[in-house]
């Protein structure tokens, strides 16, 4: 293939094409079955094999305890958002949460969870248009609260986490859609960490969920089925027909992390092609962050031009260029890179060049 373009695209994002190659090469023909993986039933000795593989590399790679649970879950992060509350709100009787409003998706969490309880969203940065993580002082939560909820990595803002919160014997959930596996975490950190697949993990129309196994008994009697942790894991993430091409992908995505030298090595990786684009956007002021300095992600790298109305042309040439995918998210404007664990360095430095390029023709 010689169209294959730099995909910045935020999610669906671009998979390692090793990856891809892989998928395609057996797709008509799995293992010398005869038959495609999406074919063959989620049931199977064949299909098992896969889904303990991911949950034995996900182990290795993230380090994950045996007392913590891996569910694979319909959905995406979305679904969660009302899966979190049913499984947690009630583990206290005042059905209480807190809720860390970072951007756009911790928001619409919270406004989920609220359905089932009372939902302290005062650690906020809508007021400044979530250009950082709002302040977090673990000290002030309500001892009476079942959970509290963090979006680790704002995708529309770019902004993350750098240090996580000590929230003690209050669980600390984490929505870890756009981040995970792209740098190293301590689990035992967390009550429950979350991730829909199509970031850095495979295809979009799955979630993966790490959940602690004393979290695993306290949904309130309304849940379904299907978003009961407990069952769940009960039924190995079986419960029904599993999108099993996602898992198929995910296992391939995380075999090549692991070939690739594991989170460590992707972590120091993301790092540099996070700094490449930064330099390109401080560089100058022809580009303008639209993240707080000391908050911004290696994820998702957010920008405008000083000149508004040059955006346009950017976008347009950029495209024409082979970088994919650049307009930022219709609530923020601007242009956004989502430089996930498959973007490689080169798509990195060769936008660096075009955006220095773009600056000395039409600066």
């Amino acid at each position: 293939m010689t169209n294959r373009v730099y995909n910045f695209g935020a999610g669906p994002a671009m998979l390692p094409e090793t990856v891809m190659r892989r998928a395609q090469e057996e797709f008509l023909d799995y293992r010398g079955l005869g038959a495609s993986v999406i074919e063959i039933s989620h049931r199977s000795r064949d299909f098992m094999e896969i889904v303990e593989a991911s949950n034995a590399l996900l182990r290795e790679l993230a380090e994950i305890p045996e007392n913590y649970r891996i569910l694979y879950m319909h959905g995406g992060a979305q679904m969660q958002f009302s899966a979190i509350p049913m499984n947690l709100i009630a583990r206290r009787p005042q059905r209480k949460a807190a809720y860390v409003v970072s951007g756009n998706f911790a928001d619409l969490a919270a406004k989920e969870a609220a359905r089932y309880g009372e939902i302290d969203t005062s650690r906020n940065s809508a007021e400044s248009n979530f250009d950082r993580i709002p302040e977090f002082d673990a000290h002030a939560l309500d001892v009476e609260s079942s959970y509290t909820h963090i979006t680790s990595n704002n995708t529309i803002y770019g902004t993350r986490w750098n240090a996580f919160p000590d929230t003690g014997e209050i669980p600390l959930v984490a929505d870890m859609t756009s981040e995970f596996l792209s740098r190293e975490l301590d689990i035992n950190r967390f009550g429950v960490i979350f991730a829909s697949l199509q970031k850095n993990l495979g295809p979009s129309g799955l979630a993966l969920v790490i959940v602690r196994q004393d979290l695993l008994d306290h949904a309130i009697p309304e849940t379904p089925g299907l978003l009961n942790y407990r069952i769940c894991a009960e039924k190995h993430s079986l419960a029904n027909t599993i999108n099993t091409f996602a898992v198929y992908l995910m296992k391939l995505v995380l075999e090549w992390l692991r070939d690739e030298g594991g989170v460590q090595a992707i972590e120091q990786r993301n790092a540099d092609k996070a700094a490449i684009l930064y330099e390109a956007v401080d560089g100058s002021d022809f580009y303008l962050g639209t993240a707080h300095a000391a908050h911004r992600s290696h994820m998702n790298v957010t920008f405008n031009l000083a000149e508004s109305g040059l955006l346009e042309t950017f976008l347009r040439e950029a495209e024409s260029s082979g970088f994919y995918a650049l307009k930022g998210h219709r609530k923020v404007g601007g242009a956004r890179a989502s430089i996930y664990n498959a973007m490689p360095a080169e798509g990195c430095r060769a936008l660096a060049d075009f955006m220095r390029h773009f600056e000395r023709r039409r600066g």
